[in-house]
């Protein structure tokens, strides 16, 4: 008999997401060199598509200010409550946290209003052929969010914006979104890669 999934949940305290925090190599790691992260450099950044928050988690870790956006009310709620937990949990999370704002809307609509060095977008990835390879967190997160149709104009949008740069975190080996520039130079790791556009 099949087990239900586990109900969806933000944790920022325990899991995948504290052993990053403990081990994952910090600005050594793959997405904090593409956001800027260097010569003592600590970018302002917004997530411009927040999700589970588990990179803005990571970059907020490493020092910067990140603006998250969900437009998402249930995903917007788990991170809310999420947040809250590792808030409470005091210490170094606590630190953590208050270096992280959430904003609820389009980001389409919130980045024109906002300031930032650089603009992380990692909108939902196309389908593997194989959807046993997706983690059931991820799978549950596309069934609330959709497929994220829009990314394009969210890519084009954030271009016109950041003051840097707009960083796209995408499969290592999907085909670039169609109707976005060319990239100024991709990091590539072994599942994912960073497309990087320049700005500024």
């Amino acid at each position: 008999m099949k087990r239900a999934p586990a109900e969806l949940r933000v944790d920022f305290v325990m899991g995948a997401v504290a052993h990053r925090l403990r081990f994952g190599g910090g600005r050594g790691q793959d997405i904090a060199k593409a956001m800027g992260f260097r010569n003592g450099n600590t970018p302002t950044i917004i997530d411009a598509t927040a999700g589970l928050g588990r990179d803005s988690f990571l970059l907020a870790s490493l020092g910067a200010q990140v603006t998250m956006i969900e437009r998402s009310e249930k995903m917007h709620m788990l991170l809310e409550l999420g947040m809250e937990r590792a808030f409470n949990e005091g210490g170094q999370f606590r630190e953590i946290i208050e270096r992280m704002t959430l904003l609820k809307g389009d980001a389409k609509d919130i980045i024109p209003t906002l300031t930032a060095e650089a603009i992380l977008i990692d909108p939902m990835h196309p389908e593997r052929k194989n959807s046993a390879l997706v983690k059931q967190d991820l799978r549950q997160v596309r069934d609330i969010v959709g497929s994220d149709e829009d990314a394009a104009d969210l890519v084009r949008l954030a271009i016109m914006h950041a003051q840097k740069r707009v960083v796209l975190k995408w499969p290592a080996k999907a085909d670039p979104i169609e109707g976005v520039q060319k990239c100024s130079h991709q990091i590539l790791g072994k599942t994912t890669r960073y497309d990087v556009f320049m700005t500024g």
